[in-house]
């Protein structure tokens, strides 16, 4: 790493150090004070410090697709009141940012981030539900969260390819998303998502790895296609995960279209 990167690097990871103490004590003063019901200030103040990350890292988000509005996020219930699966393609450590800045809904992260230092508690706060995907338990366990929060009228965030992955490509989706979304008569929004840098992708390495070439790159372009919500009722889940997945690929080659 060049000395511009490291000092680029060092100031960007106190920034965000920064800005997570001063989000967290903002929503834990807002939960104190606020009669607001919890999931408003939690939608309130999650895209605002993903935003702020956003702009830390030098991060510029390209969005268009169904129903966008650069001013709203996407709602988080269907038109029945229950909650949407928002379904993407994993690409990098930018994509939580990007999806808590587009649409209201709780991420579904690996199960080790619970237990890190600052970001785990906060992360827990604010309802992010984690998953160790090598265990069927785990799986188990969160698929119940996920429809507790879906008959709350509340969105779940998903990557089903169950990792990231370098590259346009979308991989084989796992059916969990889809069950799930079945269960609820949940709709399913498809996102793809595109970098302008290949520098941004997760590659096999350590997360804090990934996370020093992405904190030292200069600026950062990214394209997120948002696709119109798909109802789940008169299909199994094998064919939503097909169906859903190919649209994810169509959507990723929109958003690559935005990059050029």
């Amino acid at each position: 790493m060049r000395p511009v990167e490291l000092l680029r690097f060092s100031v960007r990871t106190f920034a965000f150090v920064c800005n997570t103490l001063a989000c967290w004590g903002g929503i834990e003063l807002a939960f104190l004070l606020s009669k607001r019901p919890r999931i408003d200030l939690i939608n309130l103040w999650t895209p605002r410090w993903s935003r702020t990350n956003l702009r830390i890292f030098g991060v510029h988000v390209l969005r268009q697709g169904a129903r966008h509005n650069d001013k709203k996020l996407y709602p988080a219930c269907g038109p029945n009141g229950v909650g949407r699966i928002f379904v993407m393609n994993h690409r990098s450590g930018m994509d939580i940012s990007v999806i808590l800045t587009t649409a209201e809904a709780h991420i579904i992260s690996r199960h080790d981030l619970a237990h890190w230092p600052l970001l785990g508690k906060s992360a827990r706060r604010v309802g992010t539900l984690f998953v160790d995907r090598s265990s069927k338990r785990s799986g188990a366990s969160v698929l119940k969260e996920v429809a507790q929060a879906l008959a709350a009228g509340e969105g779940v965030a998903m990557f089903p390819e169950g990792t990231a992955h370098a590259g346009d490509e979308v991989h084989e989706f796992r059916t969990g998303a889809f069950n799930a979304a079945r269960r609820a008569g949940a709709e399913i929004v498809p996102l793809g998502i595109a970098y302008g840098n290949d520098d941004a992708y997760y590659r096999i390495e350590s997360f804090l790895a990934h996370m020093k070439r992405l904190a030292s790159l200069k600026t950062l372009d990214v394209a997120i296609e948002i696709g119109e919500p798909i109802a789940t009722e008169n299909r199994n889940s094998i064919e939503m995960k097909d169906l859903v997945r190919n649209e994810v690929q169509r959507l990723v080659n929109m958003a690559r279209t935005q990059l050029k």
